[in-house]
């Protein structure tokens, strides 16, 4: 099978601004992980006491979502998080700004993950099993999108590997001649 070089050129290309595209409407927005109250709200008022003194029915939503520059309670403004590039003398260069993307969807990856097991173990310890039903934790299409944007950026590095390949085929057999 021979594959023209402009073929994958228009590859990389294409792939590489696909990953742009999604990272940069992945970090804007606010739907990296999700928490549903719904079902706890709902149930009405002959539900169990949480805390003692009110019911569920009197209580604020427990209902977010977060994102990585701030979290979303659903009645309620958004509260920004701490923004790493806030103040004015702090200078990052953009190769660093790259760098901490990536770590911070890495991290944020695992720090979900350890939240959720962390809050069903919570559960499991206060043997309040019923509640984790009415409660529903997930990941946003937020953090999809950057893991699609991910796996983009990484068929924009093969596209690039494949045209070297190409390109260095071209000129052995050039050179062969």
């Amino acid at each position: 099978m021979r594959v023209s070089l402009g073929a994958l050129a228009a590859a990389a290309a294409l792939s590489g601004a696909l990953s742009f595209v999604l990272l940069a409407a992945a970090i804007g927005t606010d739907f990296w992980y999700i928490i549903d109250t719904e079902r706890l709200e709902r149930s009405g008022p002959g539900a169990q006491d949480l805390g003692g003194a009110a019911n569920r029915s009197q209580l604020e939503p427990l209902s977010s979502h977060s994102g990585l520059w701030r979290t979303c309670p659903v009645q309620s403004p958004c509260t920004p998080l701490m923004n790493p590039f806030w103040h004015e003398n702090v200078t990052v260069s953009d190769s660093s700004r790259q760098l901490l993307t990536l770590v911070t969807l890495a991290g944020i990856s695992v720090y979900i993950a350890y939240s959720a097991a962390a809050f069903r173990e919570a559960l499991g310890l206060l043997e309040e099993k019923s509640l984790l039903d009415q409660v529903d934790i997930r990941f946003g299409w937020s953090l999809a999108l950057g893991w699609v944007s991910f796996i983009a950026e990484l068929l924009t590095g093969l596209a690039f590997l494949a045209a070297a390949l190409v390109l260095s085929l071209r000129r052995q057999q050039d050179g062969a001649i």
